[in-house]
């Protein structure tokens, strides 16, 4: 397209968080602003399409203000970064999150596509507008979808001017996009986006760009993935997940009693599956889920710095889990430091866990408790884990209580404790769990009527014609399946 100011832009520079309530969709709020850089071929004007390439399911949409720098700019002040905006304008930051595993950080691939910064229609003159008092509106088919103001944000427009022109210079006709509210998600060909920016009774009208499929990408480089977290980043709050667990077996695997499944995981030659030393927040819960791992290291001084602070690898776990993940710590069974405590419970509660399970110390274990999330411990203690521990990386194979946990393990607690169930056993281990335990019911019932145990516990042959009789008066639908064990 060509560009309002006549020129191409030298760059075009995309800031990555910006409002408050996109930072809270993400889960994190940044110390300072981050960018990436936009090819000026991706610009595009309204009506022009957004091509998916064939292969892509993951084209993202983001409404934004985008900035037009009037001046040059070097090492401005925050006070001053106003004035070397001339126009202020709408923009829609496209992108494949299907390709953002190729670039990771840079985006080229994924948000670089020619087309993929379309902006306009109109220029709104700067020196008419108030920075702090601009709206941003996003429809998609014709639904409002981010409705969001200037007058809350993270980093105020003068000061990414300044940050930026500390050491890069500004030209005339450069772009800024400035950070797109909640709401931004994922469109398909057929699909049309509109974006608007408006203050001070002025506006740039509709930004309007229909979604249309292109032809698949040639094999030359990385071709099109995403991940469960890309479509979770991808879709925003309109992400609807994958369960990660069949609710079949969800359900039989909660039907049935730990000490159980631990029986017959010994008899298929597993009698390792527990995780020892751990007890439960919440003995009259029990939790199904699939395993998710971190790792802590010991203690040392001086790489604790570079890897306990900041966004260390408990906090990556815990934003890493998924509707249905049970965290599973492993701390070598030292329990002189707490490896969990109440913010981080509620955050893992609020990222939809179906519990934690640590063989180090709980911190705050009144109030973990009172979350009803499940969880499973070595004990209370109040120390934070820098006194014992550093956060080390997630999503390996560990160590828990003794027991070996890989991703993706399916994790079963109860009032008794904890014990990993292989995925690929948890059919067959679900119908015997129920036969042995309906053979226990029999038993109970006779031992109860004052019945010796001799030959009964476990069920010897003279009492099988007994438990058949017993099985079809529970479920005669049962009968042929009695008759047959």
């Amino acid at each position: 397209m060509t560009h309002p100011l006549g020129n191409p832009p030298s760059k075009i520079i995309a800031l990555h968080l910006n409002y408050p309530s996109r930072a809270k969709e993400r889960g994190r709020i940044p110390a300072h602003p981050s960018y990436f850089l936009k090819p000026p071929s991706s610009l595009a004007g309204t009506k022009e399409a957004l091509v998916r390439p064939e292969g892509c399911e993951l084209l993202g949409f983001e409404g934004e203000i985008a900035l037009v720098i009037g001046s040059r700019a070097q090492r401005v002040r925050p006070e001053d970064g106003w004035q070397y905006v001339r126009w202020v304008t709408a923009a829609n930051d496209a992108g494949v999150y299907d390709l953002r595993y190729a670039d990771r950080g840079s985006n080229l691939r994924s948000k670089g596509g020619d087309g993929f910064t379309p902006i306009g229609p109109r220029l709104l003159d700067a020196r008419q507008l108030d920075p702090a008092a601009l709206r941003l509106r996003t429809w998609v088919n014709g639904e409002l979808v981010q409705d969001d103001t200037t007058d809350t944000l993270l980093f105020p427009f003068g000061e990414l001017i300044a940050d930026l022109s500390r050491q890069v210079t500004l030209e005339p006709g450069d772009v800024i996009l400035t950070g797109t509210p909640a709401g931004a998600s994922v469109v398909a060909p057929g699909d049309v986006v509109e974006v608007e920016v408006s203050g001070n009774g002025l506006s740039t009208g509709r930004l309007r760009n229909p979604v249309a499929a292109g032809p698949a990408l040639e094999p030359y480089g990385a071709m099109p993935k995403a991940d469960p977290a890309e479509h979770e980043a991808a879709y925003g709050t309109a992400y609807t997940p994958t369960p990660l667990l069949d609710k079949q077996i969800e359900e039989g695997l909660r039907s049935v009693a730990v000490a159980t499944l631990s029986a017959q995981l010994r008899a298929r030659g597993l009698p390792h599956m527990s995780i020892d030393g751990v007890r439960p927040t919440l003995p009259d819960r029990t939790m199904v889920g699939v395993a998710h791992t971190l790792r802590y290291l010991p203690l040392r001084e001086d790489l604790f710095n570079k890897y306990g602070n900041g966004m260390n690898a408990q906090k990556r776990a815990i934003e890493e889990l998924r509707p249905g993940h049970v965290l599973v710590m492993d701390a070598r069974r030292d329990t002189s430091a707490g490896t969990l405590g109440d913010i981080l419970a509620l955050r893992a509660q609020m990222r939809g866990a179906a519990g934690v399970v640590t063989d180090g110390g709980l911190r705050d274990s009144a109030a973990v408790t009172e979350l009803g999330l499940p969880v499973y411990h070595g004990g209370e203690h109040p120390s934070v884990l820098g006194r014992r521990h550093v956060p080390w990386d997630t999503g390996v194979p560990i160590a828990c209580g003794g027991a070996l946990v890989q991703p993706g393990d399916l994790i079963v607690g109860d009032a008794d404790g904890v014990v990993v169930v292989p995925p690929e056993l948890a059919e067959e281990l679900i119908a015997d769990c129920g036969e042995q335990e309906l053979r226990e019911r029999f038993i109970t019932e006779q031992v109860r009527a004052g019945h010796s145990v001799d030959g009964l516990y476990p069920l010897g042959p003279d009492w099988r014609e007994p438990f058949d009789q017993w099985r079809r008066s529970q479920d005669p639908s049962q009968a042929s399946q009695g008759e047959s064990a």
